[in-house]
């Protein structure tokens, strides 16, 4: 009797250091540097969106910390949002793909309706209350990069790469939401659409000739809705201004000569943390969200800006490296589909601050303030995770 119940209590034991060993396996299997990167942007997004939007608040006479809570709660909710995806098995997907799809154009289609709302000159949002704003076209980009790795993913027998069914089947399905987005009109989301098909279909083996013409084709569409009016005459002024800033300093130029001037004033050290005067006196607008990085030129000067910089681009190289060591096709396109998203809007948020791009109103991912996009963010993160733990495990 001794020696089994000391038999028993061993093999309850053993079951309990099994399971607890494979809990401490999973959470080893993580990318703790992807992790890690990512929780450095976070914070430091939060102090520069507290810098952001303090003045102006207290001025206003409101909670000068409101929008510093509704961002951390943001980050909580996104944190929990990419935790959730990690655990799921992203293979899985494949089979949730159309409704994942279906549920982005029926939310893309509602911003259209008389539920939608207009925020800064873009029809693109649906407002939920309490200061809350929900954006479909930020989930959009998740359903896009899911939908593009099946159809790319799996070629039909005897096909090295997709073949031209599936190319066009991927065109075609891609071009009904980024058709939606522009519409809104939201040209930003829509340049990253844009990005993250030619660069999934360039990963996915497709000849040299449909990326020329892609790209081609693309030319034409911008200089169709250019010369046909298709464009609205914000968005026509944002261009011009890009081309020659100079040439309406009060107007369209007034944004992109505002935000040079404030990373300029910031130097190699910056003015210091909540500190600087132009993000105090508001001379650059939507600094939260657009032009965050105007925040961190102006008061943590080259060093801070430099630092955003290296961590976003740590990100991508895990991004990539998760990418090469997927345990399938389907996997590597999704990593691949995330940073060539992520890595678009870097360039495009940091660009137009700087005056090499033009102003597009994306946000700086994981940095700047704002609800859909920190979460769907996460959720890109959450993909990353997934493809990169199946790999280790598998």
């Amino acid at each position: 009797m001794i020696g089994g119940i000391s038999g028993a209590g061993s093999v309850g034991g053993y079951g309990e250091r099994g399971v607890w060993q494979r809990r401490l396996a999973a959470v080893r299997g993580l990318d703790w540097t992807l992790i890690l990167a990512v929780v450095a942007l976070s914070v430091m997004g939060a102090l520069l969106v507290r810098a952001a939007t303090f003045p102006l608040l207290t001025e206003q006479g409101k909670d000068p910390e409101g929008f510093l809570k509704r961002h951390i709660l943001n980050l909580v909710i996104g944190f929990v949002l990419g935790g959730v995806v990690t655990v799921l098995d992203y293979r899985l997907l494949r089979a949730y793909v159309p409704i994942l799809y279906g549920l982005a154009c029926v939310g893309l289609v509602l911003v259209l309706t008389p539920l939608g709302s207009t925020i800064n000159g873009s029809h693109s949002w649906i407002v939920i209350g309490g200061g809350f704003q929900l954006q479909p076209s930020e989930f959009a980009k998740v359903g896009l990069v899911v939908l593009l790795a099946m159809i790319l993913g799996e070629p039909r027998d005897g096909e090295v790469g997709p073949g031209r069914r599936d190319i066009l089947l991927a065109l075609g399905l891609a071009g009904v939401p980024a058709a939606m987005i522009l519409a809104q009109p939201d040209l930003g989301t829509t340049l990253v659409f844009a990005a993250v098909v030619l660069g999934m279909l360039a990963i996915s083996g497709v000849g040299k000739r449909w990326l020329i013409g892609l790209v081609g084709g693309a030319v034409a569409i911008g200089f169709t809705a250019w010369s046909s009016g298709l464009l609205k005459p914000y968005q026509l002024a944002r261009f011009t201004a890009f081309l020659d800033p100079s040439a309406d300093p009060r107007g369209a130029g007034y944004n992109a000569q505002q935000a040079r001037i404030a990373i300029g004033s910031g130097g190699v050290t910056g003015k210091g943390l909540f500190n600087g005067e132009q993000t105090g006196g508001h001379f650059v607008p939507e600094q939260q969200t657009d032009f965050i990085f105007t925040v961190a030129g102006e008061e943590l000067g080259f060093i801070g800006a430099a630092a955003i910089i290296i961590l976003l681009s740590i990100v991508l190289w895990r991004g990539l490296r998760i990418a090469t060591q997927a345990a399938d096709f389907f996997g590597t396109l999704v990593a691949t589909g995330v940073v060539c998203w992520l890595a678009f809007q870097t360039f495009e948020n940091v660009g137009m601050t700087l005056g090499i791009m033009p102003i597009t109103g994306l946000p700086l991912p994981f940095v700047s303030y704002g609800g859909s996009a920190t979460f769907a963010n996460m959720i890109a993160l959450g993909l990353l995770q997934a493809v990169h733990v199946r790999r280790r495990f598998d």
